[in-house]
């Protein structure tokens, strides 16, 4: 299959870093007061420019004014590396869409947009971020780094998972977060989006690889993605209906109200077990319904980020 050919066909996000700024702004206008002062590393003051300096931050316009060399200062300056886990595996493209906006988006799509906004605020505070993309393969790695032209390859294959529709793609969680533990080796916040659906491995090895994460002091998050409505609370109507786990495609034809109780009960009873999981571990969990807003995914990077020292 002709990659590149597959995804100019498709109709994925039209600008992913135009709408992550669109989420990010829209977060910050909607609080009345931040209690996190510095979360937009806005500018404090200027500092005459001392030699031997990095001339990064230097004011070239108010060099131009002036004929002086003063350089910016800023009221939160950290060097934070933040390295983002995405599962794009077949489940993670439930439901499936042609096109995608802040309105329209399956686990993937939702887990992308939220990505690529937390890659908005690291840039906008000059922090180093990193990238891997896994599914039943190890997709795509990239290192934590802060440049412009990172941040835009990083925005190109966020959006090309979108629309890459893998087809029966299972999910090796366990497998590929060994793998991305032993990449990194800088104390981080890693963020994990994943919607905790493997087939093929018990979660007793996929806790000992979120507890790898936490090596060499890692701050790890889960975000939990998953359509709240239909694979919580089973909501469908009474007809007959074909169900098919599209990783496996195995399937099954029933009534969706025959199961619909008991069905409910087993995946709430997962997921708390999930969070149970997660506090024993130290892993912050947080749950992701796809069809909410990106604020409570906004709000823990930026408790999160306080915690960090």
């Amino acid at each position: 299959m002709n990659l590149r050919s597959e995804l100019n066909k498709a109709e994925g996000f039209k600008n992913l870093e135009l709408l992550a700024k669109q989420v990010v702004e829209g977060f910050i206008a909607g609080m009345h007061k931040s209690p996190f002062h510095g979360f937009s590393a806005e500018f404090a003051e200027h500092k005459i420019y001392n030699q031997g300096e990095s001339t990064r931050h230097i004011d070239w316009k108010l060099f131009a004014k002036t004929d002086k060399l003063y350089t910016k200062r800023y009221d939160d300056e950290t060097n934070l590396r933040c390295h983002i886990i995405l599962d794009n595996s077949s489940s993670m493209h439930y439901p499936k869409l042609d096109s995608f906006s802040i309105d329209s988006l399956n686990k993937v799509g939702f887990s992308a947009l939220a990505a690529a906004s937390l890659m908005h605020i690291l840039k906008k505070q000059r922090d180093a971020v990193g990238l891997s993309i896994y599914s039943d393969n190890y997709d795509y790695y990239a290192p934590e780094k802060g440049s412009e032209r990172h941040h835009q390859m990083l925005l190109n294959h966020l959006s090309e998972a979108v629309v890459s529709k893998p087809l029966n793609k299972q999910t090796e969680t366990y497998k590929y977060l060994h793998e991305i533990a032993e990449k990194i080796h800088r104390r981080s916040m890693i963020f994990l989006f994943t919607d905790m659906f493997q087939t093929t491995e018990d979660e007793v090895k996929l806790f000992e690889a979120l507890r790898h994460l936490k090596y060499n002091k890692h701050e790890v998050v889960l975000f939990h993605v998953f359509d709240k409505a239909k694979e919580l609370n089973f909501d469908f109507d009474n007809k007959p209906k074909r169900f098919i786990d599209v990783e496996t495609g195995e399937y099954i034809n029933l009534y969706a109200d025959s199961i619909k109780e008991s069905y409910s009960k087993t995946v709430d009873s997962y997921f708390e077990a999930l969070r149970l999981k997660c506090a024993q571990y130290k892993i912050k969990y947080v749950e992701a319904d796809i069809n909410k807003d990106f604020n409570n995914i906004l709000t823990t990077y930026m408790v999160e980020r306080q915690k960090f020292v």
